[in-house]
């Protein structure tokens, strides 16, 4: 288990001047101060290994509240101020995923040291390691705060380009034009606006966190940077609402639709429903056994039924096209 685990962890280690990158040998090895000069950032690709998270605490006198929220499997979206460091957690959306899964995070943050843990292998975080060593912008004239509001960016950045990129996709589907009442574009409605649900939830998540972290007070931790990101995360999920009104209205003109032509499919009936009823009682009357029917005996008895048939149904049709009715 330790050695996966020093597999998966690695330590970006950065100032003004230096950048170095490499992987612990042991988990002593693994220092979490703020007594150095560098700026350190470690990244552990897996949650499973809680025992070695606590060795790792322990061997830096972190805040041992920290191995009480190492043994919950569950967290909700939180962060947690304690000794001269802080804890975050936050759900991620897996906007490279299909189903759109989400994992969890965790970052141990101080103003020397920003320790990232992941659920799954794999992340959005390769251009800044590449802006780190390659001393882009300045980032490296910065500490944790600005690291953690970039990692954070990246996540709000890769939610919005994941969420235009569907929204430009479902625009050709979902298009007004295209709008039919048929069960297939019902169902393309129904599944693009859990999409949104599903978007909005993790947006509305990580915008929760960031307002959390705009409170936080510790030396050396600037929350300047977090405004910026609020911001951000307002305009999606206003973005998102708004398309989510969209979808409702066009789910509305879908029943609108069904219930003009219901409508209609009704009307027809009814009109022809009225002007069959005094042909079927005329039909009726004198379809009976009876002998004693005085027309019947009439030479063109016949002819002038058929004629009255024929004037009911011409004053019927006239009248519903007087009243508009078709």
């Amino acid at each position: 288990m330790e050695s996966e685990f020093l597999k998966n962890t690695s330590l970006i280690s950065y100032s003004k001047k230096e950048f170095e990158k490499s992987c612990y040998t042991s988990v002593s090895d693994v220092k979490l101060t703020n007594k150095t000069n560098s700026t350190e950032w470690v990244n552990t690709y897996g949650n499973k290994y809680r025992d070695l998270f606590k060795s790792v605490v322990v061997n830096n006198n972190l805040d041992d509240f920290l191995l009480k929220l190492f043994m919950d499997d569950e967290h909700p979206n939180k962060v947690i101020l304690l000794d001269d460091l802080f804890f975050v957690s936050t759900r991620i959306l897996k906007t490279d995923s299909k189903s759109l899964d989400s994992e969890q995070m965790w970052f141990i943050v101080s103003s020397g040291f920003l320790w990232s843990i992941q659920e799954q292998e794999g992340d959005y975080f390769n251009w800044i390691r590449e802006r780190l060593e390659g001393n882009k912008g300045i980032v490296r004239r910065k500490k944790t705060d600005y690291l953690l509001f970039l990692i954070l960016e990246s996540i709000v950045d890769n939610y919005e380009e994941a969420y235009q990129k569907n929204a430009d996709l479902s625009a050709d589907k979902l298009n007004s034009i295209n709008i039919k009442p048929t069960p297939e574009f019902t169902s393309l409605v129904e599944k693009r606006k859990q999409e949104l649900f599903n978007f909005k939830k993790a947006a509305l998540g990580l915008k929760d966190t960031i307002i959390k972290l705009e409170k936080i007070e510790i030396k050396n931790f600037d929350v300047k940077y977090f405004s910026e990101l609020k911001e951000q995360a307002n305009n999606l999920v206003s973005n998102i609402d708004f398309e989510l009104q969209e979808l409702e209205s066009k789910i509305n003109l879908i029943f609108s639709i069904q219930g003009h032509r219901l409508n209609e499919v009704m009307k027809t009936l009814t009109i022809l429903s009225v002007i069959f009823i005094p042909l079927t009682f005329l039909a009726g009357i004198y379809g009976m056994n009876f002998e004693n029917i005085p027309e019947l005996k009439m030479k063109y008895g016949y002819f002038i039924l058929l004629g009255i048939m024929v004037l009911i149904t011409i004053v019927s049709i006239w009248y519903f096209k007087r009243k508009k009715w078709f």
